[in-house]
């Protein structure tokens, strides 16, 4: 979905060829899905790492593509900032104790970038978004220089047509226009992929949605921008707005945004899901393959759908349905609400807390969905994203009418017991489950996540420091204790 693109300029033919091949690629996926044998194999865990470079002052470091080229890595690729890199980790099934093998190949792989972006004099930092940033790190002149980004920028500035608009609210609200969509660069996060076979979608799909806000408000870790306390998770709504081509009126009908949580529980499978972001959504990046699905599939082979995937690529829901065609085809959910950081320890915990939940509370799953209209689902996304581990969510009762609202930290520790209940039901081993679980119940124990760690620190800090002074020793803090693996519960005040 990364792929790069041939040009940056389109015709209006170029969109009209392309929706007819959207279809194509839709009618392919379908007779794939009616096959029973399609996607069905091992459960499999992978993930990307999204990281910022710094400089010795704790600024960004504009040089992703220096560093990228003599990393000679071909599982680290560019981000649309110059100073950004995402690095693309190997799957591990479930019976190779994936939890463990992601953070242990996090903590190499990073050792191993360190030391190649120390010869350029920078520094790799895994957090949600650098509290170091200022304004003029955002413009033209961060973009980093492939013709898909540049593509991407210039479309989403047409279709907007105006300055896009940010507005926060927090403890220090934050208001400003940006002329572009950069801003999006300031968010990193750490986006797990799970497999699933196809009869299982609608299932597991509706169970992280339904359980995300929990791991959303235990892992947050991305509370401030230019020094403006805000959101636990700040990049949920900065990511929304910074590339919202909409000019909403709440009087009015307005076309869903680019960014969402979804538009309802799934009913039947993967394909309604691949079928909405076709139909809902406008193309922006109008470019077909040499052969078309139907052609691949006429010579027996795995259809690739370049089409569907790149227009995927465009539509940043917060959990995204995922095809691909390695191992004859198969379908992954991909979780992009959790962030980047503050260590990997952290980051697989969070990944494994949410997969147990969500596996914990799958077989029970339409017992509780008629009890919670999607709309309060969505609700309680931003409300954890909001407050953290002080978030009131609205809560499904099994057995009695409707719902009531109640603490996410009550909330967590109630579905911890579920969370290893499903790790168990997918084979993780005990040991590796207690290990991430433990994580989970000692931030729960403390309340303290990154989020709150980064807000209490930076609260002492400002006792003997002015703003600008204590944001950046903030970060020399953070990444002290990052670079030691050290959860973030223990990290001391």
């Amino acid at each position: 979905m990364g792929i790069d693109i041939d040009r940056i300029e389109f015709a209006p033919d170029d969109y009209r060829v392309f929706s007819q091949r959207l279809d194509e690629n839709l009618d392919a996926l379908a007779a794939l899905l009616a096959d029973p044998g399609f996607g069905r194999g091992p459960a499999s865990l992978g993930a990307e790492l999204e990281m910022y470079i710094v400089d010795a002052a704790g600024r960004p470091l504009f040089a992703n593509q220096e560093i990228l080229a003599d990393a000679e890595d071909a599982s680290l690729t560019l981000e649309l900032n110059r100073y950004n890199l995402e690095y693309n980790l190997p799957p591990y099934g479930l019976h190779q104790s994936p939890f463990l093998a992601t953070e242990r190949e996090i903590l190499a792989r990073l050792e191993r970038l360190r030391a190649v972006a120390a010869t350029h004099g920078g520094r790799i930092v895994p957090i949600g978004i650098l509290p170091t940033l200022r304004q003029t790190d955002f413009g033209p002149h961060c973009i980093t220089d492939r013709r898909r980004y540049h593509a991407l920028v210039q479309q989403l500035i047409k279709r907007r047509g105006d300055r896009f608009r940010i507005d926060i609210n927090g403890q220090d609200p934050l208001k400003l226009d940006m002329a572009d969509i950069t801003l999006e660069g300031a968010n990193t996060s750490f986006q797990v992929h799970y497999r699933v076979e196809p009869g299982a979608y609608a299932d597991t799909f509706n169970a992280f949605q339904l359980m995300t806000p929990l791991a959303l408000a235990i892992g947050a870790n991305s509370p401030t921008l230019f020094g403006h306390r805000l959101w636990h998770e700040t990049r949920i709504p900065l990511f929304k707005q910074s590339i919202d081509t909409r000019h909403v009126d709440r009087f009015s009908w307005n076309e869903p945004a680019r960014v969402n949580f979804g538009q309802g529980w799934v009913r039947r499978g993967a394909q309604e899901l691949f079928r909405e972001v076709a139909r809902i959504y406008p193309p922006l990046l109008p470019i077909c393959a040499p052969e078309s699905p139907a052609r691949e599939l006429a010579a027996g082979r795995t259809p690739s759908l370049p089409e569907l995937r790149l227009h995927q690529s465009t539509v940043w829901l917060w959990n995204r349905p995922i095809y691909d065609d390695a191992d004859g085809g198969h379908l992954r959910i991909e979780m992009r609400a959790l962030p980047a950081g503050p260590t990997a320890v952290d980051m697989v915990a969070n990944a494994a807390f949410l997969i147990g939940l969500a596996e914990g509370i799958r077989p029970r799953i339409n017992e509780l969905l008629p009890s919670l209209p999607f709309s309060m689902a969505e609700y309680n996304f931003y409300r954890a994203a909001q407050h953290g581990l002080d978030a009131r969510l609205l809560w499904p009762e099994v057995d009695q009418s409707g719902y009531r609202e109640q603490s996410a930290a009550s909330l967590i520790g109630a579905m911890l017991p579920v969370a290893r209940a499903g790790l168990d039901a997918i084979g993780v081993a005990a040991a590796e489950a207690d290990r991430y679980l433990k994580v989970i119940e000692q931030r729960l124990a403390r309340a303290r996540t990154g989020a709150t760690w980064q807000r209490d620190m930076l609260a002492q800090l400002r006792q003997q420091l002015p703003l600008e002074a204590a944001l950046h020793q903030l970060l020399e803090i953070f990444i002290g204790h990052s670079e030691a693996n050290l959860p973030v519960a223990e990290w001391p005040l």
